[in-house]
C-alpha cells in the first residue's frame, strides 16, 4: 500500500507546478491557485472509481479538472472575497502575490519580463503554452484538455511563442 501511495505522490508532484501555474492564469493569489489545483486533484480523485478504464490519459483529464475548478473559482464570488479580506489582513507574512516563474536573483529581471509577456498573451494562447512549456503536455493531451483538435493546441502554441518572443524584443530594444 505504501508503494502505491509512494507512486501516487511521485505523479502528484511531477504534475502539480503545470497545474498550480494554469490556475494561476485564472486566479491572483498563489493560495488561490493552490486551492483550485487542491479541488482540480480531489474531483480526479473522486471521479476516478467511476472513471476508470474510461479516461484515455489521466494527466489530460486532471489538467482538465483544474481548468474547470479555476473556471468554477472565478464564478465563486463569496469565497474569493473572504479569501482576499484574510489575504488583507495577513499580506505582509503570506506572501501570497508572488510571481508566477521563480529562479536567482540574477534571473530576476528575465522572469519578470517573461511574466509581463505570458499575462499579454491572448487567454487561449497562453494556457496551451502553459500546458506545453512548464506542464509538460503533449498537443493531444492539451486538446482533450481544451476539447479542442491537436491542430489547434499545436497552432495556438506556435502563435504563442512568436507573440512572446516578439514582446520581449521589444522589451529589450532600448
Amino acid at each position: 500500500m505504501h508503494e502505491r501511495g509512494q507512486e501516487w505522490s511521485d505523479w502528484l508532484g511531477r504534475h502539480s507546478p503545470g497545474m498550480l501555474l494554469l490556475a494561476r492564469q485564472w486566479v491572483t493569489g498563489r493560495a488561490d491557485a493552490e486551492d483550485v489545483v487542491q479541488e482540480a486533484f480531489l474531483r480526479f480523485w473522486r471521479s476516478a472509481g467511476r472513471t476508470q478504464g474510461s479516461v484515455a490519459d489521466p494527466v489530460a483529464y486532471l489538467f482538465a479538472c483544474v481548468k474547470r475548478a479555476a473556471m468554477d473559482w472565478q464564478r465563486g464570488g463569496r469565497r474569493r472575497g473572504r479569501r482576499e479580506e484574510a489575504v488583507a489582513l495577513s499580506r505582509s507574512e503570506a506572501n501570497e502575490d508572488g510571481p508566477l516563474l521563480s529562479g536567482s536573483l540574477e534571473q530576476e529581471e528575465r522572469r519578470a519580463a517573461i511574466e509581463a509577456a505570458l499575462v499579454r498573451l491572448p487567454e487561449p494562447q497562453r494556457e496551451v503554452l502553459v500546458m506545453k512549456v512548464w506542464a509538460g503536455l503533449s498537443f493531444p493531451q492539451i486538446a482533450r484538455v481544451l476539447d479542442i483538435p491537436p491542430d489547434t493546441a499545436a497552432s495556438r502554441y506556435r502563435y504563442a511563442l512568436t507573440k512572446l518572443r516578439e514582446q520581449l524584443a521589444e522589451e529589450l530594444i532600448p
